[in-house]
This record gives C-alpha cells, sequence and structure tokens, in this order.
C-alpha cells in the first residue's frame, strides 16, 4: 500500500514537473512558438474561431464570434502593417460576449494568401477586403468597419467604394492622409530619403533591440519585455520581413500615400475617429485634416495613448465602439 501510494506521490509529481518543463523549455529555445500558444489561449478564452473562406483560388483568414443580426450591426476589423487579426484580441475582450465581430487577416498577412504588389496598394487590398465580405455573407445588411493605420487607410477607401454595405465606419489613426504635422516615424523617413543610405525601416525590425525600438515608436508607454519575449516577438516576424518591405514600399509609394485624403469625399457613411495624442507614427493632426473634410465625424483624442490604441487603451477604444454604434443604430431605428 505504502509502495502504490509513493508511486502515486511520484507520478503526480512528474504530472505538475513536465508542463513547467515544456515552459521553460519553449521560453529559452522557442519563445515565438510559446507567445503563439499564448494567442491560441488568449482567443479560444474570449470564444473566437479561427476560420477560413475563398474568393476563387484567394484564401481569407479570420477570426469570429457570435452571429450576424443582434442588436448592432456586425463589426469588421481591419489590422495594420506588419500585424495580423490577433491585434484586436485586447479590444475585442471588451466588446460586448454576444457582439457578431470578424478579425480578418490582411492581404498576404498570416494565414491570408501572399500574391503580388497589386494586392497590397490600398486600392488592392480594398478590392480584396470587399471579397472577402462577399464571401462570408456580410454584405447582406450593412455592417460597421473599423480599421487602424494601414487599415484604416484601407477602411476609408473601403466605404468611398462600397458605402452601400456599412452602417458607419471607425477609424483608428488612419494612414493615408496629408498630415499637417510630421511624426516622428515620418520625419525619420524623410531623412533616410535624403540620405539615400540602405537604413532598416524602423516598423521592420532584424534584431531584438530594433523590436524594442519599434515598440517606442508605436507605444506611448511601451511594454517592458524581457529578452527572452523580444526574441519571440522577432522570431515571429523576421521571416516575413521580404514580405512586410514589398507591402510598406507599395502603401508609402504614390499610388497609396494618400489614398484616404483622395478618397474622403465619397465617404457617405458616419464616421468616428480614434487617436491617440502622442501617437510617433502618424501625427494626431491628421485628426484635424478629418474633421475639416468629414464636418459630421465624431472625434475623440486619447491621451496618454500612442498610435497602439487597442493594445494601449482597449477597453476605451470598445466602448468608443459601441456606444458609437448604438447611437447611429438608434437613429436608423
Amino acid at each position: 500500500m505504502e509502495l502504490s501510494v509513493g508511486k502515486m506521490i511520484m507520478l503526480a509529481g512528474a504530472v505538475l514537473v513536465f508542463p513547467v518543463l515544456t515552459f521553460i523549455t519553449s521560453f529559452l529555445f522557442w519563445p515565438g512558438a510559446l507567445l503563439k500558444a499564448y494567442n491560441w489561449y488568449w482567443r479560444r478564452r474570449q470564444g473566437l474561431v479561427i476560420r477560413y473562406t475563398h474568393s476563387g483560388s484567394y484564401r481569407f483568414c479570420y477570426s469570429c464570434r457570435g452571429k450576424p443580426g443582434g442588436e448592432t450591426p456586425s463589426l469588421l476589423m481591419l489590422h495594420g502593417f506588419s500585424a495580423t487579426k490577433d491585434m484586436w484580441l485586447a479590444l475585442v475582450q471588451h466588446l460586448p460576449r454576444n457582439q457578431h465581430v470578424v478579425c480578418v487577416d490582411m492581404p498576404g498577412h498570416e494565414g491570408t494568401s501572399r500574391t503580388s504588389a497589386d494586392d497590397y496598394s490600398i486600392q488592392g487590398q480594398a478590392t480584396r477586403i470587399h471579397q472577402f465580405v462577399q464571401s462570408i455573407g456580410l454584405d447582406k445588411r450593412p455592417f460597421h468597419l473599423v480599421g487602424a493605420s494601414m487599415g484604416g487607410n484601407v477602411a476609408g477607401v473601403y466605404a468611398a467604394r462600397y458605402s452601400a454595405h456599412l452602417s458607419s465606419v471607425t477609424l483608428i489613426c488612419p494612414a493615408g492622409l496629408v498630415y499637417p504635422t510630421d511624426s516622428e516615424f515620418i520625419s525619420l523617413l524623410k531623412k533616410q530619403e535624403k540620405s539615400q543610405k540602405e537604413e532598416p525601416i524602423p516598423l521592420i525590425p532584424t534584431t531584438p533591440k530594433e523590436v524594442e525600438n519599434m515598440l517606442r515608436l508605436c507605444f506611448h508607454n511601451p511594454p517592458k519585455f524581457p529578452q527572452q519575449v523580444l526574441r519571440g516577438l522577432l522570431d515571429n516576424r523576421i521571416c516575413n520581413n521580404s514580405f512586410y518591405k514589398e507591402v510598406f514600399m507599395e502603401v508609402v509609394g504614390e499610388k497609396s500615400r494618400h489614398s484616404l485624403q483622395e478618397n474622403l469625399h465619397l465617404i457617405k457613411a458616419p464616421v468616428q475617429i480614434i487617436w491617440g495624442k502622442e501617437d510617433q507614427v502618424l501625427d494626431v493632426s491628421g485628426a484635424d485634416v478629418l474633421r475639416m473634410a468629414l464636418p459630421s465625424c465624431q472625434v475623440v483624442l486619447l491621451d496618454n495613448c500612442g498610435h497602439s490604441v487597442a493594445f494601449e487603451r482597449p477597453r476605451k477604444a470598445a466602448k468608443l465602439i459601441m456606444d458609437f454604434l448604438s447611437t447611429h443604430t438608434k437613429k436608423k431605428s
């Protein structure tokens, strides 16, 4: 009896030690895999399901929760440059559990098809997003479109081209404008352009130190990650760096650089603007440009917040979106 009890204690100890050793080993040798596992766990806790849909041979990857047809319109969320659908996890956590929400990987990002430069221009991305909308039947009733940074540029162009499909739009620190004031990031790009030297793009890091610098640029209060987490973030990005560079050159090129600005006069849906006052990537002065072009838009500027609104102020951003959605839903009813 004592022997069997001893064996049971040893077995229980082994069961407890194994996941701890697995975690430590992953943290030391495969931090990128551990970060992916963490996102999987976070999605699962929030009830988000990963799905795939096709438009011809083109594949879209997205996560979703809830069903369309509720009291408020469905939410379609477009992430920024070099991010993924998981960029929205912190914000989705604060949305009502019964709110239908869809987060799609933008063209070429994560699980969505990687094709050619034509798809990575802002116009090309808007076309692909419309194909996605049609492929999952989101166009059967008006939906609310949310876009951040590059995704905000795409969302604005989408709103200009497909207004009939939208109930309203939220643009979070959107790209694609003529900004009255240069941000730190834009100033840095202009200096690099003048020097004509081959220098790293701040949003495409190649070392843990450059990842740290990128976080400092994107956050007003950057998270203080240990070196292994920085290494994990880099491991998950670096294999895509050539793709990121291709996309970057498209979205800052002549064809796409001011796409949102050029399409503002065509936007008919109600628009909400959310911007971090301390944004160092795209200056908050862009909010005034939008306010002048869209006089009826709602503008909210967030104190102590940088470019990464969905990470820095997820609860506030979620509340602002839902309040805006509820207000315009009541007006229509």
